[in-house]
Order: structure tokens, then C-alpha cells, then sequence
């Protein structure tokens, strides 16, 4: 019986994806490096669009080094996550020229289309406010 419970505690240890990487946001959204420029917001449920640019806007300004004035972009919309394999994941990045992401200028985000983009500090806007329903 004590061999059955190593066992099943070693394979559940090996099944989780390395954990190292990965930034805990508000609301439990997880993210991931992609790569060394990119990196995907992966929500625990479903995630309102607030719960992506939160996550991001965290991620930039504690892992990445932001400041409140530096802005993030869209690199690729909702779709499948490449680190997860989740149903839904948004990658964004710093560096949109490095990304081959066309930056979009405006002030306002109602999806995620590639390219558009808020400031560290527009998105950390997303974390306080409660959602409108």
C-alpha cells in the first residue's frame, strides 16, 4: 500500500507542469513564458477580458521590470494556450517590434486583437475595478 501512494505522489509530481515559471495574478490567472519576448496569460475559468490585461499588466511590472509608463501589446488573441493547453490564453509582449506584432496607438481595448495595447498602469486599472455587467 505505501508503494501504490509513492507512486501516485511521484507520477502527480511529474504530471504538473513546472511551476517555476509560472506568475500567479489576481483571480488565480496563471502566466507563462512563451519565449524570451512573449508571454500568455492562461485564466483558471472562462476569464473576462479585465482578468487578461490584469494578469499581464502584473506579470510586465513584477517579472519583467516595467514601469507604469511602458506598454504592453497583443501578440496573438484568445486561442489555445501553446504552455498549457488550455482552452483559452491571450499572449501579449513588451517588444512588439521583436514580435513582429504592428503596434496600434489608441486609448481604449475592447478585445484582443494583435497590436493593441494599454500602459502597465492602464492595466493595473483592470485589477481594481470590478467588471461591468
Amino acid at each position: 500500500m505505501k508503494n501504490l501512494i509513492a507512486a501516485a505522489v511521484l507520477a502527480c509530481a511529474f504530471a504538473a507542469p513546472a511551476a517555476a515559471d509560472t506568475f500567479l495574478g489576481n483571480r488565480g490567472v496563471r502566466v507563462l513564458p512563451v519565449n524570451d519576448i512573449v508571454f500568455e496569460v492562461v485564466p483558471g475559468r472562462s476569464g473576462g477580458t479585465w482578468d487578461y490585461w490584469c494578469a499581464a499588466a502584473q506579470y510586465a511590472r513584477r517579472v519583467l521590470g516595467a514601469k507604469w509608463t511602458d506598454r504592453y501589446y497583443v501578440v496573438r488573441g484568445r486561442d489555445v494556450s501553446v504552455t498549457t493547453g488550455r482552452r483559452s490564453s491571450v499572449q501579449f509582449t513588451l517588444k512588439p517590434e521583436q514580435a513582429g506584432v504592428p503596434a496600434k496607438t489608441g486609448w481604449l481595448s475592447l478585445g484582443f486583437r494583435s497590436g493593441e495595447s494599454l500602459s502597465v498602469q492602464q492595466g493595473y486599472g483592470y485589477c481594481v475595478q470590478a467588471p461591468a455587467l
